[in-house]
């Protein structure tokens, strides 16, 4: 599936990886996203757990100029990801009306984002924000309410940007911090 693009994009597109595509180089100046792109995504589409997309110049046919990927997987907001029910049940009070109270929530995991060095600057990580929001907005084909993300400390103002907020307060200060933006948000 290729996405086409609005302008200052348009000459971009999103595709999904191809089963056993490899991606030749990339480079945002982080070893571990690097490494995932380059070694690991296809494992992770392999054995289901993760989706990876990239972001690249439609006139690239070799594959060979990555601009920016990220990677899909399941997840959920559940009961778990509370210090105590309590803290469960106001979030769930907030956002779902009576008869919808579950103990788990559909969730999608953006579980890395990543931009060329050679592109940051430029906006192409809030793009890839809301090209993510509509995907499932626009065929949500199983049911997603959220979107969630452990995002690294350096990358959490670039999240609260983007109006993702911390599931909890236990994890402040934390290396990582669960975040969650409400899809049901963007219909309002």
């Amino acid at each position: 599936m290729r996405v086409s693009l609005q302008e200052p994009f348009s000459a971009y597109t999103i595709r999904k990886l191809g089963i056993n595509e490899r991606v030749k180089s990339f480079d945002c100046g982080d070893a571990d996203l690097n490494d995932f792109i380059l070694r690991e995504s296809d494992l992770y589409r392999e054995a289901l757990l993760a989706v990876t997309y990239v972001f690249e110049a439609i006139d690239d046919t070799e594959h060979e100029h990555i601009a920016a990927y990220f990677s899909l997987a399941n997840d959920r907001v559940s009961i778990t990801d509370f210090p105590n029910k309590t803290e469960f049940n106001r979030f769930r009070k907030r956002r779902f009306v009576n008869e919808k109270r579950l103990k788990s929530y559909p969730a999608a995991k953006l579980c890395r984002l990543a931009v060329s060095q050679e592109l940051k600057g430029q906006h192409i990580g809030e793009f890839m924000i809301r090209a993510i929001k509509s995907f499932f907005l626009a065929d949500n084909k199983t049911g997603c309410r959220f979107l969630t993300v452990d995002a690294y400390a350096a990358a959490i103002p670039f999240y609260l940007k983007q109006k993702f907020v911390p599931l909890t307060v236990e994890d402040e200060g934390a290396d990582t911090r669960l975040l969650y933006f409400d899809l049901n948000d963007i219909a309002d």
